[in-house]
């Protein structure tokens, strides 16, 4: 094909056409609409995801009658005082000295209300080494953490006094600033450094500081664009701040993706020795439909969160959904007008030192040349031996444990307070993350309910399920009773799972459900994570059929494919597959652990597994999509099949390379966090990425191909009914066909 006139057609074709013709009112209008959708979602102010709407169950149930009822529950407090051995005891009088201060102490700070000694509340260990004072925060209990300061250092000045005690404080205030200290920056610096990493990784792969400059912008006007929107959207489905980190990660990595396959097109054109109208026309029929149906897959993808019923997952899903989106108009809107505003200058600010090795001059890889040249020659031992590799990587996925992660679990010895929540815990099984039951009556003071509230407390220790001290605090004028009992099994998730189900299933109908009209919901830490994991387990099916079924729908129709379909759904799953196992083998058995910081967690966090399966699959569909329709473009322009695959992956394997760079490296630095949960988050995706840019699109898909031979296009006559998304495939006017069973292949 020359540098005449290029017909081209399909969405993107016109898209890119008008942009070209319409530069200044493209990027006008862009511009226009980032500022608009940022300036509308600052002024209506975001909603975020409410405690108490998280989850359905009876933790929702319980945060119902809370809020109905007005009441806020404060931000309780407890301080330990431990003999350090044997021994000073409560009896002594140096151990009730160390009480007393702590009381007057805490007093003293103007912060505290509510304030009990452990020789009214009887909190004393049965060995007498441990008691708890307790107390609960003035104000608002979401912003405890920030008027907590004086509290603590007012426990610290006791401490100073009695050396031979440990008296240190724990509760949702002084875990929320330490957490806050320690960590609170860790995700900014994280955020912060991976636009920088992303546009080094850019400026090494084309040597140009311009043209490094256009994919990070991008990405960033539709990050900035889609919190606007978040603020918008936020009045109907409540957003948060993961969903905020979750968008900024997924926007990233799509927006320098749909950027790098248009902007590498585009010159691989131009160095082939067409004008710059006729490749950027060529740019937008091939790669800018790519990015289309890459785009609306992903998008599919992250729409399967919405069914998980989860108010978080929610949130996560239609923030990546819309960022998704914007990048993609943004790619096949803004990015032709600004490549056709720039011309040649894309390429101004050479760097001398970063010139392109390892590229002929058609733009073919010679790294993956080598490679492909050996996976065609043996397609068949290629397929077994790479597939073999990623089933036995995925094998320990089989014995998957997951859980949601103790504080020590998350934390390990990185935080002080984990020691004293494992003392705690060890004094006091249960002590830390008490069960709440949250008991609504029509007269909390009736003679009745006030037996059934005796009953339960009673029975709540004689049946094991706690060892006390079980406490009642009564809200008369809205007739509603908290009982707080500690569970047996304490920081032990699945002995305090089964100590909560005989309260649940065991004492609460023998003594409170006998009473009509009382609600009495169990909710807490423990409580929580057990719905949340009932919920999360049920949502499992729903999410993996509607994300593969719509997939595989997608790719039917884009690529016309019976075969091809099948294959992109058979090696994705296999993409994930690796990954769940990396995990699983890294965390929870513990191979390798040391190398990332992950010693002694043995589970995955309980919403891992489910959110990587979204974001893998949809983000494993951007290089998919990418190269197989450049071998099918290939191959419609006459090419034999094995010279199509040949031609499509090795020229693809550059920006394949370079986007799959620029996600391990964002991705691995979530690896380095200190949170068990992000490092897993950061790990699972950073692997699967590298597993998919190289053995997946590198050796399993052209071998696969090659085995298929024709039948990577076998469409049979009973599907020609359906649409047909194909027609701008190819820029070209296609003459030649591809014979094989089924419908003709054709643009």
């Amino acid at each position: 094909m020359g540098n005449g006139d290029s017909r081209v057609r399909g969405l993107a074709a016109r898209a890119g056409g008008w942009s070209a013709r319409h530069r200044w009112a493209a990027v006008g209008i862009w511009v226009l609409f980032v500022v608009l959708a940022m300036g509308i979602g600052s002024a209506a102010g975001r909603v975020d995801v409410d405690e108490g709407d998280q989850l359905k169950g009876e933790t929702h149930t319980a945060a119902t009658i809370i809020d109905d009822a007005g009441i806020k529950e404060p931000a309780g407090e407890t301080i330990l005082i431990q003999s350090k051995d044997a021994s000073v005891t409560s009896t002594d009088n140096e151990f009730r000295t160390a009480v007393s201060a702590v009381v007057k102490a805490v007093e003293g700070t103007g912060k505290v209300t509510d304030v009990t000694s452990p020789y009214d509340t009887r909190t004393i260990s049965k060995d007498g080494r441990s008691a708890l004072v307790q107390f609960d925060m003035r104000g608002d209990a979401d912003t405890a953490g920030d008027r907590v300061e004086p509290v603590l250092k007012a426990v610290a000045g006791v401490q100073k006094d009695h050396g031979s005690l440990r008296i240190e404080e724990i509760g949702g205030a002084s875990m929320a600033k330490q957490y806050k200290d320690a960590f609170g920056n860790d995700f900014k610096k994280a955020e912060y450094s991976a636009v920088p990493v992303a546009f080094g990784i850019l400026l090494i792969a084309f040597g140009a500081l311009v043209a490094a400059l256009l994919p990070v912008a991008l990405a960033m006007t539709a990050i900035i664009a889609t919190m606007g929107l978040m603020g918008i959207v936020s009045h109907v489905q409540p957003m948060s701040d993961t969903a905020n980190s979750v968008m900024l990660l997924v926007g990233l990595a799509v927006g320098v993706d749909y950027c790098l396959f248009y902007l590498r097109r585009e010159r691989e054109e131009r160095e082939a020795g067409r004008d710059a109208g006729a490749a950027l026309r060529i740019a937008a029929a091939t790669s800018g439909r790519a990015i289309i149906v890459s785009g609306v897959t992903v998008c599919v993808a992250m729409a399967g969160m919405l069914f998980t019923g989860l108010a978080e997952f929610e949130a996560m899903g239609l923030a990546s959904l819309m960022v998704v989106a914007v990048a993609m108009v943004g790619s096949v809107t803004v990015l032709p007008a600004l490549l056709s505003l720039l011309g040649e200058r894309v390429e101004k600010g050479r760097i001398p030192f970063l010139r392109r090795r390892g590229r002929r001059g058609n733009g073919e890889s010679r790294f993956w040349t080598a490679v492909l040249k050996g996976v065609l020659a043996k397609p068949l031992v290629s397929v077994l031996v790479a597939a073999g590799a990623l089933l036995a990587i995925a094998a320990p996925a089989v014995g998957m444990k997951t859980e949601n992660l103790t504080l020590d679990q998350e934390f390990g010895n990185s935080l002080p307070i984990v020691g004293t929540y494992n003392r705690v815990n060890d004094a006091f099984p249960g002590g830390s993350e008490p069960a709440e039951v949250v008991v609504k009556a029509k007269d909390i003071n009736s003679p009745e309910v006030k037996q059934a509230l005796a009953d339960f407390k009673a029975q709540a220790v004689s049946s094991g399920a706690s060892l006390g001290p079980v406490d009642i605090k009564l809200h008369d004028a809205q007739n509603v009773a908290f009982v707080s009992v500690p569970l047996v099994g304490g920081s032990d998730q699945d002995k305090a799972a089964k100590s909560l189900e005989k309260l649940r299933d065991d004492v609460r109908p023998a003594t409170l459900g006998k009473v009509d009209g009382v609600q009495a919901p169990i909710t807490g830490q423990v409580a929580g994570s057990h719905d949340f994991n009932d919920q999360l387990l049920g949502s499992v099916v729903p999410v993996f059929a509607f994300v593969v079924v719509f997939a595989f729908l997608l790719m039917l129709l884009s690529f016309r494919s019976l075969t091809v379909a099948i294959t992109s759904i058979v090696l994705n799953l296999l993409s994930v597959g690796a990954a769940y196992g990396i995990l699983v083998a890294v965390f929870q058995h513990g191979w390798g652990a040391s190398l990332v910081g992950a010693e002694g967690v043995g589970a995955i966090v309980t919403w891992l597994p489910l959110f990587l399966f979204v974001i893998l699959f949809g983000l494993s569909m951007d290089y998919h999509v990418f190269v197989v329709s450049r071998i099918r473009e290939a191959r419609l322009r006459g090419r034999t099949t094995r010279d199509a695959i040949q031609h499509g992956v090795v020229t693809t394997a550059g920006v394949v390379t370079s986007a799959a760079i620029i996600m391990v490296a964002v991705f691995a630095i979530f690896g380095t966090l200190s949170m068990q949960s992000m490092k897993q988050m950061g790990v699972g995706l950073a692997a699967a990425v590298l597993i998919d840019a190289t053995v997946i699109r590198g050796v399993l898909l052209p071998a696969v191909m090659a085995l298929l031979g024709e039948r990577n296009w076998y469409f049979p006559k009973w599907l020609h009914r359906l649409p047909d998304l194909t027609h701008d495939e190819s820029p070209e006017e296609i003459t030649s066909s591809v014979a094989g069973e089924g419908e003709r292949v054709r643009v």
